[in-house]
């Protein structure tokens, strides 16, 4: 095989072990980043600042599933779902893809460079909770809350592009987002539970156990109600409301597929969760458009 037959290829595997073929994490970390900037912009954010993230969003979200792939590259070969991922083939070195983490990483920081003080000193911790996740499913209990903490980082920094602080809203948003994070996550890691059984990784499925369907709802509950609070305490309209009202539909819809824990049906939840962050996004977005008529 030529060096030009190769390269598409080799793209190929880069693309996947990105996993820009699943865009469904990138876009669960971008409803909370999105949210954050139109909260704290009071409506449309500067456009620069929302290109940032929108990209940032991306490659973070990129360089974290690389990172993940290399944590994991011993175990996915055991996992029906990822037996098939290019590190657990050996179809990728894992030099490459430290490397090509260390690329995205770099090109994110950059990115955020016009972006005040605050905004780089956050992204310094938002670099190890991607870093570090994938490790934390060999000794916490519950990783898919840090899980939340690590997606949860461009709510903060959001903030603090817009506002040069960071208020006690962003925080509130920030355990929103952990509850929402171990909802959807718990639902995703009910698919692989019989496989991280056999291997030993801890996953919030396991640990829930048989209440793990009512802890799912529990933590959409949880976010949904601290998301209530904070449109009280900001005079939000009707709008947001309706925003909510409308992912507390989506999830008890959840609760439909996963209450029978059929793998196929959890994984459809998951991944069903892009429409719980678009809603709530809307009603933002509307709310904001209206206050301004």
């Amino acid at each position: 095989m030529t060096l030009t037959d190769r390269l598409p290829h080799r793209l190929s595997l880069y693309a996947r072990l990105m996993r820009l073929d699943k865009p469904i994490g990138t876009l669960l970390l971008l409803w909370p980043t999105l949210w954050a900037l139109w909260l704290a912009a009071d409506g449309f954010p500067p456009l620069h600042v929302l290109l940032i993230f929108a990209v940032g969003t991306l490659l973070m979200r990129s360089a974290g599933c690389v990172i993940n792939d290399y944590a994991d590259r011993n175990f996915d070969g055991h996992v029906e779902r990822t037996r098939n991922r290019p590190l657990a083939t050996g179809a990728l070195s894992t030099r490459e893809a430290l490397l090509l983490a260390a690329g995205l990483s770099l090109l994110a920081f950059v990115l955020i460079l016009p972006l005040n003080g605050l905004v780089i000193w956050l992204s310094l911790p938002a670099l190890f909770l991607a870093g570090s996740y994938p490790y934390t499913k060999r000794f916490l209990a519950i990783p898919q809350a840090y899980l939340g903490i690590a997606f949860g980082c461009g709510i903060p920094m959001g903030y603090a592009a817009i506002l040069g602080e960071v208020p006690l809203e962003a925080w509130a948003m920030l355990l929103a987002n952990i509850f929402w994070a171990v909802a959807y996550d718990t639902e995703y890691a009910m698919v692989d539970r019989p496989d991280d059984l056999k291997i030993g990784i801890r996953t919030s499925a396991i640990t829930f156990g048989r209440f793990d369907v009512l802890a799912v709802m529990l933590c959409y509950a949880a976010a949904f109600a601290i998301l209530a609070m904070i449109g009280l305490a900001g005079e939000r309209g009707v709008a947001y409301f309706l925003g909510l009202l409308g992912a507390v539909g989506i999830a008890l819809y959840h609760y439909g597929l996963i209450r029978d824990r059929d793998r196929m049906r959890c994984f459809k939840a998951f991944r069903h969760n892009n429409w719980v962050g678009a809603v709530i996004f809307a009603g933002i977005f509307v709310d904001d458009l209206l206050r301004r008529v």
